[in-house]
């Protein structure tokens, strides 16, 4: 039901000095950046305008208020799926611990932890 790593999710301190890292140092391109209005900005960056998998640069302070319960020292992987709903029951009847679907403004997601408590999450891109 999934069908490709689609983001990486790192979340940093500073996110105008690590998009100018990445931009700058690494030559990625921003591929969009968005901001929902209260406090939660999303920048995806990439390689290339169509590379398969891109990083998203979280604010690390504002993701561990909204979510205490996150690990944020790793990165996160973002996976994608063609029938959300269908992976949401999947998980929640295999006793995975679910979070709750979030329309969020590039798709519906949810997250989900693995045995250790890792973060990860699945997108239904629009």
């Amino acid at each position: 039901m999934i069908n490709k790593v689609g983001q990486i999710m790192l979340y940093v301190n500073n996110q105008d000095e690590s998009l100018k890292f990445w931009t700058e140092k690494f030559g990625f391109s921003v591929i969009s950046e968005e901001d929902n209005g209260q406090g939660l900005r999303w920048i995806e960056i990439a390689p290339t305008k169509d590379a398969q998998t891109s990083i998203i640069l979280h604010n690390k302070e504002f993701i561990a208020k909204m979510q205490p319960e996150l690990n944020l020292a790793t990165p996160s992987l973002m996976f994608y799926s063609e029938n959300l709903d269908e992976l949401y029951k999947d998980f929640s009847e295999k006793n995975i611990k679910v979070g709750e679907l979030v329309n969020m403004p590039s798709g519906r997601v949810f997250n989900f932890a693995d045995n250790e408590d890792n973060y990860f999450a699945v997108m239904e891109k629009k």
